[in-house]
């Protein structure tokens, strides 16, 4: 349980520093980058349950890498007035949240 609120937790903070470094997306403040966290692991574990866990955004490769950006560009359309994203903004910040993701245990594998 711990896991999945510091996870959540680093998401919203890597969100709102790619909004902040990288162009192409926009998030509004702590609160919409939270609120933008929740939407996209919603969608996140939707696209798991629907199409199995090796398309999943937490799976290492170009799959998961992909699934990740269609994902957060996604979320842009449920929650327009706290995230704004192009195509080459959801590419940049699933390749950020990727990385982070990779060096940040959340999990206990």
């Amino acid at each position: 349980m711990i896991g999945a609120v510091v996870r959540f937790v680093v998401s919203a903070i890597v969100l709102m520093l790619v909004g902040y470094l990288l162009p192409g997306i926009t998030v509004s403040g702590f609160v919409g980058a939270l609120i933008a966290a929740a939407v996209i692991a919603i969608l996140g574990y939707a696209v798991e349950a629907v199409l199995g866990e090796n398309v999943s955004p937490r799976s290492r490769g170009l799959v998961g890498f992909i699934t990740a950006a269609v994902i957060i560009y996604l979320a842009q359309f449920i929650v327009p007035s706290y995230l704004s994203v192009s195509l080459l903004g959801s590419l940049l910040a699933a390749f950020v949240i990727g990385l982070v993701d990779a060096f940040v245990p959340t999990t206990i594998r």
